[in-house]
């Protein structure tokens, strides 16, 4: 009796350092040395790699928020919400205390991606705006395989919300709660940006149309595009400031956790 109730324990043991065994594998280690960019599908092309990873890593060392961007083959059983969340909680994405992480997540035979915020960052992204950003800028470039620049405008977006460039009351209110007031926004602004310098350009050039502010500028289309709920397709693509270029290496995560923030989408 005892030797079946030992064989039992011993069996029951055995098959939860197993089923343990088979969690670790499904999920990729840390990257060692650490990077922002981890691309294991192959997709993007060292040079995108790299350019991605300056720019993430130029905001980290500005602001301390780590943005990680993973690229998987498959989350195999797993949700990839669920998936994202664990991933991001074992590679400690994000300071620990602050959990100002956040995590891109593509898993590209599945055609799948998710973006998963750290319990820090749910107020400067919360889930509508994380879908937006998703159905707006990830999902349209991946569905025509530009898949640099889908995460190049996705990150771009994300650092304006996180250092608080667009409130994300404001966001989600403009155009959709008071559409007249979306509308009177828009007209005010391309005044301002479009017909007054027109106006002065003519003054200046004696009735002559060049000169520099005949147009709308980079910031008025964006903000348009917001407003609007539109991508900025076109608009964001690029550098961000002074995010997009950098040097030094990625010092490693700093053990931030997340709380169930985020959304995805297919393509």
């Amino acid at each position: 009796m005892r030797y079946l109730l030992a064989s039992k324990l011993v069996l029951i043991l055995a098959l939860f350092l197993l089923q343990g065994l088979v969690f670790a594998q499904d999920f990729p280690a840390a990257p060692n040395p650490p990077r922002l960019v981890n691309d294991f599908t192959g997709t993007l092309s060292a040079a995108e790699v790299d350019q991605l990873e300056q720019k993430l890593l130029a905001y980290s060392d500005s602001t301390s928020t780590q943005v990680s961007i993973v690229l998987l083959a498959s989350v195999g059983v797993y949700e990839i919400s669920d998936y994202a969340f664990q991933l991001g909680e074992q590679w400690g994405i994000g300071g620990k205390g602050k959990d100002n992480g956040i995590l891109i997540l593509a898993a590209m035979n599945d055609r799948k991606v998710f973006i998963a915020t750290g319990r820090g960052m749910e107020g400067a992204i919360p889930d509508a705006l994380a879908k937006r950003i998703v159905n707006n800028l990830i999902l349209p470039n991946f569905k025509t395989e530009a898949y640099y620049l889908g995460l190049d405008e996705a990150t771009t977006m994300i650092f304006k919300l996180a250092s608080g460039e667009y409130q994300a009351d404001e966001l989600m209110s403009d155009g959709e709660d008071n559409p007249i007031l979306g509308i009177l926004f828009i007209l005010f602004f391309i005044f301002i940006f479009v017909v007054l310098p027109i106006i002065k350009n003519r003054k200046d050039n004696n009735n002559h149309m060049g000169g520099r502010g005949g147009g709308i500028d980079f910031w008025t289309t964006l903000l348009l595009a917001n407003v609007l709920g539109g991508s900025g397709r076109g608009s964001s693509g690029g550098s961000f400031g002074d995010f997009s270029s950098g040097g030094g290496s990625f010092g490693g995560f700093g053990g931030g956790s997340f709380g169930g923030g985020g959304a995805g989408g297919s393509w």
